[in-house]
């Protein structure tokens, strides 16, 4: 069964205080909001909605691909850890770090170093790193995740099932296009999803270019069970647009 959820980002501060946005996302029908800010996990929770990921370290410009940030992004993600465990998050987002003039090649090896680091305490506590794939073109200039076969290099490297992607359909199609066949060929090693329209990041609507109802049939088809998270910024009226995703979203999941 795939859950879906929204993120935080998009809609607070600026369309929906935080307690407009948790009361009508719940009221759309999601289960679940995500990168949801510590300071409200409890108003998340007492609304009886459940928490799809937080971030693991930050900043994302320098992660996991720098072995002098392994110490101080270990300690973060390992506190993350104990909270995603604590509230049942499935999910802990990991960076690679922008490249400053790294070798892909070598980038691998010292993100694959960090996560190895790591995969025994996620493997303990339930709880899976996903590196999320981001694009290098448009909004995180110099970012090195910024392609599937790097990011499955990665995991590959880990070999640990508590290490997966965060395949980013909107940051991947601005990447390398070809979503739905990628899905298919790497989808053991995606434990999570995010969406947006391209391009603008916007609603999932007919002025964008990706097929999303065939893009969601495809996900399914692959018996995921996970999150779908929508990090959208809506263009109109936000509460209309958190109803509409849902809907929308629901009748191809």
């Amino acid at each position: 069964m795939i859950s879906q959820s929204i993120g935080w980002w998009c809609f607070v501060p600026q369309k929906l205080t935080p307690e407009q946005f948790v009361r009508s996302a719940a009221e759309a029908g999601f289960g679940a909001l995500d990168l949801v800010p510590s300071e409200y996990w409890q108003m998340v929770t007492d609304h009886g909605l459940a928490i799809s990921s937080i971030g693991g370290h930050h900043p994302l410009e320098i992660g996991l691909n720098r072995i002098d940030q392994h110490e101080r992004i270990e300690q973060e993600v390992r506190s993350a850890i104990v909270n995603a465990q604590r509230l049942k998050i499935p999910n802990v987002i990991c960076f690679s770090g922008n490249r400053e003039g790294l070798d892909d090649t070598k980038g691998i090896e010292i993100t694959a170093a960090g996560l190895r680091k790591l995969a025994p305490f996620a493997e303990e506590a339930g709880v899976t790193l996903v590196l999320e794939l981001l694009n290098s073109k448009v909004d995180h200039p110099d970012y090195q995740a910024d392609h599937t076969a790097w990011g499955v290099q990665v995991c590959q490297a880990v070999g640990s099932p508590r290490v997966k992607l965060l395949y980013d359909i909107y940051h991947m199609q601005i990447m390398e296009g070809d979503v739905i066949r990628t899905i298919r060929a790497v989808h053991p090693l995606i434990g999570f999803y995010h969406t947006a329209g391209n391009p603008g990041r916007n609603d999932l609507d007919d002025t964008q270019e990706l097929n999303y109802s065939a893009i969601l049939k495809a996900i399914k088809e692959t018996r995921y069970t996970g999150y779908i998270a929508h990090e959208f910024i809506p263009k109109g009226d936000p509460v209309a647009a958190l109803r509409t995703v849902f809907q929308q979203s629901a009748s191809s999941l």
